[in-house]
């Protein structure tokens, strides 16, 4: 859906909108009927309603029970909104993931063309020492692939524990619980984990888009977007926009997450008083703004326009001072300096090459 507010929020698709909410909890209570419930055409009247009695489902229930007197029997609400979440939850990391797989694939054709295209490292924004534009990659790669670990090892418990956890609606029913569903009202690990995830996220395309943002600068030129973005009243720019946007989601999803641990932090009883309900629509944005700056970070790695000759200018032009510590390790070592001064970085960036193209093989089994 489009979002002035958020430029590019349509590449979340239908991930987390209202009508999705409404599917899942539909499918929530049709499951647990055990036949088939349409979904109602009155989102707007749901919403209104919602502030009634603090959530959606209340409202909801009165709309099903019109096809079914028995829908919600042995429920409550919290059931049904966090195996509502759950299962969004489940649908958006799944595209999350596919993208990030591109990512990944994009960056390993990356390391391998540049692995030792030499430019000048830098170490608190002034050059360092030598090294090379795919030790760079690799680095952007890895951390892509933790992330995506992280991601891959989320699970998606649905919620059953009645209105106080202890499943007594159930008992009384003779309604045993399916096996294997857990009861997490008031303990939160599975938004949290999913918050965490989707920051890692965030945190390893902003990897990429801030050296992309520095390397990209004119007075250094070592990269640029593929096709940059426009200026209002300046025509001669191309500005880097996919990185801005980028590093704008990353600004702010940890907070995001960070509201999720303090939502965890407020639970209290056996049913939370406002912690729970702070939860949706921080998740939404959290889960809507990650599939945003992933997608953006696909497009921006395969755009990428990549410039080894001014990294090479760049590198010669630092002079004798990039080599100064080899200098000092080899007179230490009583030595003359060695030809090269890279130590195991082209190594390093065939291990990183040699893990992604391995994560890439097991995830298309």
């Amino acid at each position: 859906m489009a979002d002035l507010f958020w430029p590019g929020d349509d590449r979340a698709g239908d991930h987390f909108t209202s009508e999705s909410f409404l599917g899942a909890m539909v499918d929530v209570e049709a499951d647990w009927l055990g036949r088939p419930l349409e979904v109602p055409d009155h989102l707007e009247w749901l919403a209104n309603e919602a502030e009634l009695g603090g959530n959606p489902v209340i409202a909801l229930v009165e709309l099903l029970r019109e096809q079914d007197p028995r829908v919600h029997r042995g429920l409550t609400s919290q059931d049904v909104v966090d195996s509502a979440l759950m299962r969004m939850a489940a649908a958006a990391v799944a595209s999350l993931r596919h993208d990030l797989r591109s990512v990944v694939d994009r960056l390993v054709g990356l390391a391998e063309r540049h692995r030792s295209t030499p430019m000048v490292a830098r170490t608190l924004t002034q050059h360092a020492v030598p090294t090379t534009f795919g030790f760079r990659v690799a680095a952007w790669l890895t951390a892509v692939l933790d992330a995506d670990d992280d991601v891959a090892r989320l699970d998606f418990p649905e919620q059953l524990g009645g209105a106080a956890g202890t499943r007594a609606a159930l008992t009384e029913l003779g309604r045993p619980a399916p096996g294997g569903v857990p009861r997490w009202h008031t303990t939160r690990a599975p938004i949290t984990r999913i918050g965490d995830a989707l920051a890692g996220c965030t945190d390893a395309c902003a990897r990429i888009a801030n050296d992309v943002l520095v390397m990209s600068r004119p007075e250094i030129g070592e990269l640029a977007e593929g096709s940059g973005g426009g200026s209002s009243t300046m025509p001669h720019k191309a500005n880097p926009t996919l990185s801005v946007l980028v590093r704008r989601a990353a600004l702010t999803t940890p907070q995001l997450a960070a509201t999720l641990h303090l939502a965890a932090a407020q639970q209290v009883d056996d049913r939370a008083d406002g912690g729970w309900h702070a939860e949706w629509a921080t998740l939404r944005d959290l889960v809507r703004r990650t599939l945003v700056a992933v997608s953006q970070t696909d497009d921006l790695v395969t755009g990428l326009v990549v410039r080894p000759d001014r990294m090479a200018a760049t590198l010669a032009a630092a002079g004798a001072d990039v080599l100064a510590e080899q200098r000092s390790m080899a007179a230490a070592a009583g030595h003359p300096p060695a030809p090269s001064y890279l130590g195991d970085a082209i190594e390093h960036v065939d291990a990183v090459v040699v893990r992604a193209r391995e994560s890439l093989s097991k995830e298309s089994r």
